[in-house]
């Protein structure tokens, strides 16, 4: 069995965050950064079930070279090896396409990472990995039993919780509780100094970028409708020429 298990870095949620001279992007000066932690919580129950399978367990970063020491305390939790595909995270298209270009030809079995990142908070880069590999998806994921290749998982609905099952192969975002957060032991982080980061090339994903996003606040209208005279809002939004 073959696990792969894709983190994210980002802020850490003490940190002041301000924006760039663009005033569309986090000025990264003076911040401290981390594992995005419904990562860890993802990671953490992969280490889990590579322990009781001895499944191989990769762990996949898209992101630049200040983000290794991160990279090798998850091989210190108990990855097997590790991949840093060597460019920025633009956005949620860009970094789906680059884990499904390393991901289509590697047989992985499961894949799993955070319900969300806590930075932009899209909470959709599992649901495209998915879809462009075509494999079960499945977010958020609140517990997961794995047994003779097939997983029972709790998730989240908009009704409360339920119980599902699927086969493999599958895309999982998960969200605490599905395991507690482990620490490295000292024998971890020595065997992490030997444990391998391969560093690749990205592709060339076309992508949309920002143009601008703007909320002029003094330009809103502001105005109240009671409830018992919700009919108008239709006429108001058409004298606004809003409709």
């Amino acid at each position: 069995m073959k696990i792969l298990v894709c983190i994210s870095v980002v802020s850490d949620t003490t940190s002041k965050i301000t924006l760039d001279s663009s005033n569309t992007r986090i000025n990264s000066e003076g911040l401290t950064y981390i594992v995005g932690p419904y990562d860890d919580y993802a990671l953490s129950r992969a280490i889990e079930i590579k322990e009781q399978t001895q499944a191989e367990l990769v762990v996949l970063h898209v992101g630049t070279a200040d983000s290794e020491a991160l990279i090798r305390k998850c091989l210190a939790l108990g990855a097997d090896s590790a991949v840093r595909i060597d460019s920025s995270a633009i956005d949620s298209y860009q970094v789906a396409q680059e884990i499904i270009q390393y991901a289509q030809d590697k047989s992985f079995d499961l894949i799993m990472m955070g319900k969300e990142a806590i930075d932009y908070n899209s909470g959709i880069v599992h649901a495209l990995v998915a879809h462009g590999l075509g494999y079960n998806h499945f977010s958020p994921v609140m517990h997961l039993d794995f047994d003779a290749g097939k997983l029972t998982l709790e998730i989240e609905t908009d009704l409360g919780k339920s119980k599902v099952s699927s086969t493999l192969p599958a895309v999982l975002g998960c969200q605490e509780p599905i395991a507690e957060w482990k620490i490295p032991s000292m024998r971890g982080i020595m065997t992490a100094r030997t444990k391998e980061i391969t560093v690749i090339a990205p592709t060339k994903v076309n992508f949309e970028s920002q143009i601008s996003a703007q909320v002029i606040e003094t330009e809103r209208l502001q105005k109240m409708i009671p409830v018992e005279n919700a009919e108008s809002l239709i006429d108001m939004l058409k004298s606004e020429n809003l409709i």
